[in-house]
């Protein structure tokens, strides 16, 4: 895959390119800090916003905060950032940070879908829900690179009406339709065992098997796994008390302070005793 540094400039000009068609501000230089504090964001997973982001807050939120930091630390940023920017164009209200971050997840996108190529994929399918409580369908896509590592990668998140098989498989197509993949491609589905995927004649496999006959479906291991540990705690008392004894001892340490304190001795200790005698290494 390209590196990190290309990235970043194709992102760039991705940038450069979306504000001037928006705003008509055309190019500055101030937009390289801007960026490389967003994919910092980006990539560590770092939340943008802060609960009050005017200047009188003292905590305006992770992204205004280093931009601060660095402004401060740095005379060559701080020429061309917030009050000193070019024609007073800070750009970095909530709306310039959605661009940022939009740019940086179509030009990852890209890479990925350049890096398939014209490989066959497998997809990889759950449902997401945020906080929003809108129904969305996670897609991850899985294949092997030129040189002949397995690589899987996320490719988004759309957006459904509803759950159904067909609704799904509608915007299967669409996520395929803009990245330019097709159905054909595919050699492989892996969902959850749920009636409306995993259904023989009306679910998401089946549509897709008519479609694509080499697209073989794959129970998810994962659930697989949960549905195998619920089967041997419900017909093993012994397994099912394993389960609720270490229910029970987290709900009864985390609800005292004095507890949590006990325990953290205790390990403490055990960690002491362990060093002592080479049975635990350090780093």
């Amino acid at each position: 895959m390209q590196s990190e540094e290309l990235i970043y400039k194709k992102v760039l000009i991705n940038l450069h390119t979306m504000i001037f068609l928006i705003n008509n501000l055309g190019i500055y230089q101030h937009y390289d800090a801007l960026i490389r504090l967003g994919l910092v964001h980006t990539q560590y997973g770092l939340p943008f916003r802060g609960h009050d982001e005017c200047e009188c807050s003292s905590n305006q939120g992770n992204y205004l905060e280093l931009l601060h930091f660095l402004s401060k630390n740095n005379e060559a940023i701080k020429r061309v950032t917030f009050n000193e920017a070019p024609k007073r164009n800070k750009l970095t209200s909530p709306y310039i940070q959605k661009v940022i971050t939009q740019a940086a997840a179509e030009e990852i996108t890209n890479v990925i879908i350049k890096d398939l190529g014209d490989s066959l994929f497998l997809i990889l399918i759950d449902k997401s829900c945020d906080i929003s409580i809108k129904e969305q369908m996670a897609v991850v896509i899985r294949y092997v690179d030129n040189n002949g590592h397995i690589i899987e990668c996320f490719l988004g998140i759309q957006h459904v009406s509803n759950t159904t098989a067909s609704s799904l498989k509608a915007a299967i197509k669409a996520l395929f339709s803009k990245h330019g993949l097709s159905i054909s491609r595919l050699r492989g589905q892996g969902y959850d065992g749920a009636s409306n995927m995993r259904g023989e004649f009306n679910g998401l496999k089946a549509l897709i098997l008519n479609n694509n006959p080499s697209a073989y479906y794959v129970h998810c291991f994962a659930h697989r796994l949960q549905l195998t540990l619920v089967a041997v705690t419900k017909k093993h008392n012994e397994v099912g008390d394993v389960f609720n004894f270490i229910s029970s001892i987290i709900n009864i340490v985390e609800a005292s302070c004095n507890r949590m304190e006990v325990i953290r001795e205790k390990q403490y200790a055990r960690i002491i005793e362990g060093l002592e005698n080479g049975e635990i290494s350090s780093g």
